[in-house]
């Protein structure tokens, strides 16, 4: 397998542990993410857990008449599927593929066995590792929702393209701007034009759904400050690109009362 194939691009299993990480390679399968692939619909049965590599997925909430926002991304820092290991088995929003690429599939009662693994202080790095992980996602959740009530749409676009841009390889995407909408849950006519003011400003190109950043500094001036709090909640809280160590956020077992 070639680095390019590796498990190891998705910054959760890049930083397990040798052991952990080999007890999980057997059961990771590598499948590719097509733009638009529906990963699981509000209410479903979750049977894997989804470690994207090159691909986004969005997380939408969708409303009875069809309209839909988005709720959080995820990239090659995370997981979809923590419905499995935080108890509640289902999710109430839909995951769908909104960059193309591929992901590695891990079916649930692995996830879960190695999740509670480690007996009874419950301290194994992927426990740790998905943990936080969810209390970054949650602060990305709610900071989004600050964003899209406060912020102006063009604001909100370079805060989605910075955060998408964070969790991709490269520096392009392949994304349509009525899909930019759905996500941002606004009118296609104001994604056309905030799209419009940073492709003219030499920020991005656009053209026929390929998004290509010419200067991420422009961007990161122009974009509110609910980009930078959720950047430093992921920096804060997970391991840095490149095979990391567990040691630093790892949580420690309780000491044992000394015997009577």
């Amino acid at each position: 397998m070639t680095d390019l194939e590796s498990p190891r691009q998705n910054r959760l299993l890049d930083a397990l542990p040798a052991a952990e990480y080999e007890r999980l390679l057997p059961h990771l399968e590598l499948i590719p993410m097509p733009l638009g692939h529906v990963l699981h619909e509000a209410g479903s049965q979750l049977r894997y857990a989804y470690f994207p590599a090159t691909c986004i997925v969005s997380k939408l909430y969708v409303m009875e008449n069809g309209a839909s926002a988005e709720i959080a991304v995820v990239g090659n820092d995370g997981v979809i599927g923590i419905a499995l290991f935080m108890g509640g088995a289902t999710m109430p929003n839909r995951a769908v593929v909104q960059s193309a690429g591929y992901a590695y599939r891990l079916p649930a009662h692995i996830l879960m066995q190695e999740f509670d693994r480690s007996g009874e202080c419950r301290n194994g790095a992927l426990h740790d590792l998905l943990l936080r992980y969810t209390q970054a996602l949650m602060t990305q959740m709610a900071q989004t929702a600050v964003c899209n009530r406060h912020h102006s749409i063009d604001q909100q676009l370079c805060r989605w393209l910075l955060l998408s841009l964070d969790r991709l390889p490269g520096n392009e995407l392949t994304m349509t701007q009525e899909l930019i909408a759905n996500m941002l849950g606004v009118r296609r006519e104001g994604v056309t034009e905030a799209a419009g003011k940073l492709q003219r400003a030499g920020l991005i190109d656009y053209s026929r759904g390929h998004i290509a950043v010419l200067d991420r500094p422009g961007l990161e001036a122009r974009v509110c400050e609910c980009y930078q709090v959720v950047k430093a909640e992921f920096e804060r809280l997970l391991p840095p690109p490149g095979r990391a160590t567990l040691g630093t956020i790892r949580l420690a077992c309780p000491p044992k009362p000394d015997p009577a």
